[in-house]
């Protein structure tokens, strides 16, 4: 069986490959073990948690569809937390090694991604309740989704609105925001928190994208009436990126009559936007005051504390430890996107694995690279120069002046070692910088300070403040 479930998963690969570019076939399912295939369900097991996510988030269509070809229609994808403790069964890793990794039963992951169930759900008369997919993602949850000034007001109303949908004012609630700040996991944890406390009411997740191209496919198939009935028999409907629909007439007069239909039944409607209900282009008038009904809640930017609690709650509920400083060192360069956030974390775990050594500065630097700018544009040694003299109170020409007093050798030091890590100078470069002073004596004043650091509680905190200080003032 152990072979049979490696075949298949190996014919899997064969079908992704083509579908994903290579460094992300590398990174994201080179890892991934097949463990088990029983019943036509095949078990994978995956480094962590955040790995886990990852692919739901990113890969789900490409597993599906890879699935659905080798195992037929009743194929499934079941996932495991790679354990490499408290393990209840240890499985051979694969048919070049006899290795064994440890599978953690049971699993990390809640639930099983179902073929079957995360299919569209069918347009037709008289379907049967129990048979919809919601089309939720369980992930998405209000205690993963952490709250901060950014977003209270739109989390809060969420919750009013999960607890009693439809008898609120909120109705419909339309939450906007930018790219990446959490619209579709507040709408959906919604949506799952209804499901919990009334699995009968009927809950619908949709893209506007989604529903556009079911109103055209059952326009082909002359099936609009079944399309419209089965809407009309939501309890609660949530719409993703409703911006799409603008410039699409049909689809937005179909919309509109569902939504009075839906609304006036006091059914619960929730609408995610990249832009507020007056700046919607393309959209008419008459959906776009039926938008203002209830109420608009907007998603800002998280601030520094925010984004740190969300990286810290995600790698508490992975396992993973890493060093405040690396968070910190995430934070300060990436401000505006809260999946660029996550999306570098991932990365930098699946890093750590693959080239098995611990998340740490160094690899953060890296892997930052790939989202942003280099975090070391616009760092220059003068600028450091200057707010070094500015913090000890010296004047900047004595940093690199001869001199053996310890007010001026210690800002000496603590400029040469800052230049060092933040910026791309040579050693020559920044002895230059210092009056002149050769290589090894650039390296000495780095050791120094690293020495000091590492038995003055007090020195460290200065220096990793002054650093703070530097990149906060230079590099946006």
């Amino acid at each position: 069986m152990t072979n049979n479930c490696q075949v298949v998963w190996d014919n899997c690969l064969h079908i992704i490959k083509r579908s994903v570019p290579p460094q992300s076939y590398q990174t994201w399912f080179e890892p991934i073990q097949p463990v088990q295939l029983e019943n036509s369900v095949l078990t994978i097991a995956v480094p962590n948690r955040l790995f886990y996510e990852w692919l739901e988030e990113n890969f789900v269509q490409v597993l599906r569809t890879s699935i659905l070809q080798v195992l037929g229609q009743n194929g499934r994808l079941r996932y495991c937390i790679l354990n490499s403790s408290n393990a209840h069964r240890s499985i051979p890793a694969n048919k070049e090694s006899s290795a064994s990794v440890a599978v953690a039963e049971p699993p990390m992951v809640p639930g099983t991604f179902d073929i079957e169930k995360i299919k569209d759900p069918r347009i037709i008369p008289g379907i049967r309740r129990d048979k919809v997919a919601s089309n939720l993602n369980p992930n998405y949850t209000f205690d993963l989704f952490i709250e901060g000034d950014c977003n209270r007001l739109a989390r809060n109303a969420g919750l009013a609105v999960a607890k009693k949908p439809g008898g609120t004012a909120f109705n419909p609630l339309f939450i906007f925001g930018n790219v990446g700040l959490g619209k579709t996991h507040l709408a959906q944890a919604i949506g799952n928190q209804i499901v919990q406390q009334s699995p009968d009411k009927l809950v619908l997740y949709v893209s506007a994208e989604e529903f556009t191209n079911q109103i055209i496919q059952a326009i082909k198939k002359n099936d609009v009436n079944a399309f419209v009935n089965f809407y009309q028999s939501l309890d609660v409907l949530i719409m993703d990126d409703i911006h799409f629909l603008g410039g699409k007439q049909k689809t937005q007069e179909i919309f509109f009559f569902l939504f009075n239909q839906l609304h006036q039944s006091g059914r619960q409607i929730i609408l995610t936007s990249d832009r507020a209900p007056r700046d919607l282009e393309g959209i008419e008038d008459r959906l776009i005051s039926r938008f203002r009904w209830g109420l608009s809640a907007d998603l800002q930017a998280p601030d520094l504390e925010t984004r740190m609690a969300i990286l810290s709650h995600k790698l508490e509920r992975a396992g993973v430890k890493v060093n405040h400083s690396v968070l910190e060192y995430i934070c300060y360069n990436i401000k505006d996107n809260v999946r660029d956030l996550e999306g570098i974390m991932v990365t930098l775990l699946a890093q750590s694995m693959l080239m098995s050594r611990e998340v740490d500065l160094e690899l953060a630097k890296s892997a930052i690279l790939n989202f942003i700018k280099s975090p070391s544009r616009g760092i220059t040694i003068e600028a450091i120069q200057n707010l070094v003299a500015e913090h000890f109170n010296v004047p900047v020409k004595c940093l690199s002046e001869e001199g053996r007093k310890r007010s001026l050798v210690v800002p000496r030091h603590v400029a040469i070692y800052l230049c060092k890590q933040l910026t791309n100078h040579s050693l020559k470069a920044i002895g230059k910088a210092f009056g002149g002073r050769d290589h090894s004596t650039i390296l000495y004043s780095c050791r120094t300070v690293q020495d000091m650091m590492d038995t003055d509680p007090t020195f460290r905190a200065n220096v990793e403040e002054l650093e703070k200080k530097v990149k906060m003032s230079l590099m946006h």
